[in-house]
């Protein structure tokens, strides 16, 4: 048996993993959603890194899986937490230094979404064909209900690590994710991690998606597996 710990991107919450939860916990795994105070001013990366390390609970050496923006937060949580993986999925891999606010131009994340968009003809107000394109759409009406409220204070101060934390590390990319583009993400996983990603079929939340393919994936990835 393992322990997961779940760690939502920006304006979302435990919601987005209620499948994958339930799929993990179905093959006698231990899973904990993380509720970030996403709606809270007064929280920032170091609030949010404190309420995993909470929720972490004294579980021994877990398997952190960071969603999106909750790529910021995890390797925070595992310069202070030993752990046996972090599984950056579909996440915003920073840089030391770097606010998550000036991610999206550091990276050259506009021009990427400018031609994805182009690909895609997606009219620039439809959202669900942006992030859940893939995702069966009473899925996706439900996920509009669960969006919740983000607070800029997150996006504001630079991340504090000097470097990557000292945790094994894979990085799962969702291949048919519109809001980042899989080579975009290709590119930001090479140059700062310094490694070809593992791929996978699913829009911007596999999990929705692709809840038992995403747990084999996590199964696999076990230390002794």
């Amino acid at each position: 048996m393992a322990a997961f710990v779940l760690i939502p991107g920006a304006a979302s919450g435990p919601w987005y993993w209620h499948l994958l939860e339930a799929e993990l916990h179905g093959r006698g795994h231990d899973v904990v959603a993380v509720d970030l105070p996403c709606d809270e001013d007064s929280a920032g990366l170091a609030e949010y890194a404190d309420t995993v390390v909470d929720a972490i609970d004294g579980r021994t050496r877990p398997i952190l899986v960071a969603h999106s923006f909750g790529g910021f937060t995890a390797p925070l949580v595992c310069d202070r937490v030993p752990v046996d993986l972090l599984v950056m999925l579909q996440a915003q891999i920073p840089s030391p230094g770097e606010s998550p606010g000036q991610w999206w131009s550091h990276t050259g994340y506009e021009q990427a979404r400018r031609e994805q968009d182009a690909r895609d003809g997606r009219e620039p107000d439809d959202d669900t064909a942006l992030f859940h394109h893939d995702t069966p759409p009473a899925l996706a009406a439900e996920a509009k209900k669960h969006t919740r409220t983000q607070s800029a204070t997150p996006f504001l101060a630079p991340w504090p690590l000097a470097a990557w934390p000292d945790a094994p590390t894979k990085f799962l990319l969702s291949r048919d994710d519109r809001f980042f583009p899989a080579e975009f993400m290709r590119r930001i996983v090479r140059e700062r991690l310094g490694m070809t990603p593992d791929e996978m079929p699913g829009d911007h939340c596999p999990m929705l998606g692709h809840p038992k393919e995403l747990a084999d994936r996590l199964e696999a990835y076990r230390p002794g597996a």
